[in-house]
């Protein structure tokens, strides 16, 4: 048997490791405006794409992390993870073009894939029912609470070494974690049970569940809401820089904005045994759309920036709570027919919908002009198609998916 750390010890590693994807992303949102000067001419709409290929990295690296860590165990894909993870922010702290610094974070979100997703399966391993529910509840609540600080540490950074310190911050955090899990964690995948990877039964899983309708359906439902979280995340620092010219208090702004929303992951947990995991994805999307339309109406009705910057926090909010009512929600009832090979579809549904909401994304980022127009325009559409999937997928609902 593999040795247990302490319930403590454990749930603080495992939050290490899922804090990692936090940390590269929100602690690169102060940096934008530099890394635009420096990089690309001051276009922060293409230094933005930072954070999405990271973001696409991540979605297409976890389709392999599954396998592998099914495979080769997890400690292996764990650690061969945060060493890419490493290489790919020491290839971004020295980039001199923007391209080349878009390909090393996309190198970096390849890492990070590994503890994304062999993380989950190494807690999978030691752990059942309702202790496994609560293991992974303790990590997600503190997994919640980085994006809050992680402004503030990057702005801390930029103060007193440069936005390519940022990326050395990464190096030194993944070191940490990476050293703790070799040293403390043992292997928790005998060999006995590890699987070869056969491309061949791979293909025919994955055809499986996109021919299935009903998944089908939560993952283009997915993808709607992933995308929606990637134009927010890449977006805000913009919007409070250019449109309301609060750039100095963007970092306390989004701390609030993260604590405020935090208690989406407990709304969720009270709700969804009572509503139903659809039928509270389908009431946060249509919260979603009149917010999202009421906010659009105001962007257009000629505001001061200064009087339309209230609605903005309020708009922000409700975004980061929709998400936590509506991605976790999809994927656990999308899993429900697929119990009988959960390990590749995880991979697939995570890879999926990590790509596929990248790349609706992509061109509202690319039309921010400096309004909040754009953006909410592009997540009302979003939203839109997302209540329309999870409608029809909510009409060939299986009888046991609730």
């Amino acid at each position: 048997m593999p040795r247990r750390l302490g319930r403590n010890e454990f749930i603080a590693l495992m939050a290490m490791m899922f804090a990692m994807i936090a940390v590269s992303i929100d602690a690169m949102l102060p940096a934008l405006p530099l890394i635009a000067a420096d990089l690309a001419d001051g276009d922060t709409e293409r230094a933005a794409m930072i954070i999405s290929t990271f973001m696409l990295g991540m979605g297409a690296g976890t389709f392999i992390a599954g396998p592998l860590s099914d495979a080769l165990g997890r400690k292996p894909i764990l650690l061969g993870g945060i060493a890419l993870y490493i290489l790919g922010a020491l290839l971004s702290s020295v980039a001199q073009s923007l391209e080349m610094l878009l390909l090393a974070r996309a190198f970096q979100g390849v890492g990070a894939a590994g503890p994304r997703v062999a993380a989950m399966a190494l807690i999978r391993d030691l752990h059942r029912g309702p202790n496994m529910a609560q293991i992974i509840s303790f990590t997600m609540m503190v997994f919640t609470l980085v994006p809050a600080a992680a402004p503030l540490v990057g702005t801390l950074i930029l103060t007193f070494a440069g936005w390519r310190a940022i990326f050395l911050a990464f190096v030194i955090f993944a070191l940490i974690t990476g050293t703790w899990l070799a040293r403390r964690q043992s292997e928790t995948l005998a060999p006995e049970n590890r699987r070869p990877v056969r491309l061949k039964l791979m293909a025919e899983a994955i055809t499986e569940m996109v021919s299935n309708r009903f998944v089908r359906l939560c993952i283009m439902a997915q993808i709607m809401c992933f995308g929606i979280l990637v134009v927010t995340i890449s977006l805000t620092q913009q919007v409070f820089d250019q449109v309301f010219e609060q750039a100095a208090t963007f970092p306390y702004w989004f701390c609030a904005i993260a604590l405020v929303s935090a208690s989406g992951s407990f709304i969720n947990a009270r709700l969804v045994g009572r509503v139903g995991m659809l039928r509270l994805v389908r009431f946060a999307l249509s919260a979603q759309i009149l917010l999202s339309s009421a906010f659009l109406m105001l962007s257009l009705s000629g505001l001061a920036p200064d009087q339309l910057f209230p609605f903005y926090i309020v708009w922000q909010t409700s975004l980061f709570l929709q998400i936590a009512l509506t991605l976790g929600n999809l994927n656990a009832v999308a899993m429900e027919p697929l119990g009988h090979m959960a390990g590749i579809a995880t991979s697939a549904m995570g890879a999926l919908s990590t790509v596929g909401g990248v790349l609706v994304a992509v061109p509202v980022i690319l039309a921010f002009d400096a309004t909040t127009v754009p953006m909410a325009l592009g997540i009302a559409v979003m939203a839109v198609v997302g209540l329309w999937l999870a409608q029809m997928a909510i009409r060939n609902e299986p009888v046991f998916a609730t």
